[in-house]
């Protein structure tokens, strides 16, 4: 939490001396590098978990592990923290600071063996509004917590499960504070022998035509491992999960709701400060660097 908001008085104060007329520039190249020196990028096939499945990364996309998507998410993204993220999927040569980040953040529920019998019986619509209600009592826990209440919009695109490939995917519309940009949240859920595989996507409503493209791409480049797949079940062996498809969709509205509005909001405003307040900035990150997953502090 801390390493959060330095970073984003950092930003407030680029504000203010552009604000003073202060006409200098700032490299944000150079702070990127600062950022991308901690991550450790990954391609080719990833196993994720302990191997109950695997993802061989899309040409011109990349991937991070559980412990360097927790960084970006909660210390640069201001998201609440998640033990379960495994890592996440992004675009290659972009600083997940750019205004061009987006990202698939991966995390497994073993909720056991969804049932998709109701997949074609959802009034979506009816749906839909039932969850608007629930983003209500969920900025309860957000504003108690310190963090910007949220608006679902709405669909920003509408559920479509996929049978044959046993994937279901969505896209939710939310306002996050007084951001001007909406942030988009597109849902993949890949359901298995016991449990689901998530893939939630976090960018801005202008990254929606770009994510749409990798969606049928992520997928078919993801598989269960043998054992693990929905086709695997055993009625005998293995539990039956409490929810279905209707319940996957409402899920936890505001899941990883995302923080990339800020780096569009402040836009090329960001390039004009002081060059000592971009030595605050990149010694701050370079401090991070030698921390322990331990050391990253969750943020309340």
């Amino acid at each position: 939490m801390k390493k959060f908001f330095l970073f984003f008085l950092a930003l407030q104060c680029v504000l203010f001396v552009y604000a003073q007329g202060d006409s200098s520039e700032i490299d944000l190249k150079m702070l990127e590098k600062e950022v991308n020196a901690k991550l450790h990028y990954q391609t080719g096939k990833i196993d994720l978990g302990d191997g109950f499945a695997h993802i061989t990364i899309p040409k011109g996309l990349t991937f991070i592990n559980g412990k360097d998507s927790r960084f970006v998410l909660e210390d640069l993204w201001g998201n609440m923290p998640d033990s379960s993220v495994l890592g996440m999927v992004m675009p290659a040569g972009v600083s997940p600071i750019s205004p061009d980040s987006w990202a698939f953040v991966l995390t497994f529920d073993k909720m056991g063996y969804v049932k998709d019998n109701d997949a074609d019986d959802i009034n979506y619509d009816d749906l839909l509004k039932d969850m608007k209600n629930d983003v209500i009592e969920e900025n309860k826990i957000r504003k108690a917590q310190g963090y910007e209440e949220v608006e679902l919009i709405g669909w920003a695109s509408k559920p479509f499960y996929d049978k044959e490939r046993k994937a279901l995917h969505w896209a939710k519309e939310i306002k996050f504070g007084k951001n001007e940009e909406n942030t988009i949240n597109y849902d993949i859920r890949m359901l298995g022998r016991r449990g689901v595989l998530s893939f939630n996507a976090i960018g801005g409503m202008s990254h929606l035509p770009t994510i749409k493209t990798h969606i049928n791409e992520v997928i078919e480049a993801t598989a269960f491992s043998s054992g693990h797949k929905y086709a695997d079940f055993d009625p005998k062996l293995d539990e039956v999960a409490a929810w279905t498809i209707g319940g996957l969709v409402a899920g936890k509205v505001l899941a990883k709701v995302g923080f990339l509005a800020i780096i569009a909001k402040f836009g090329k405003v960001i390039f004009l400060a002081i060059a000592g307040l971009f030595g605050v900035i990149a010694k701050f990150f370079r401090g991070s660097k030698g921390q322990k997953d331990t050391d990253i502090e969750p943020m309340a």
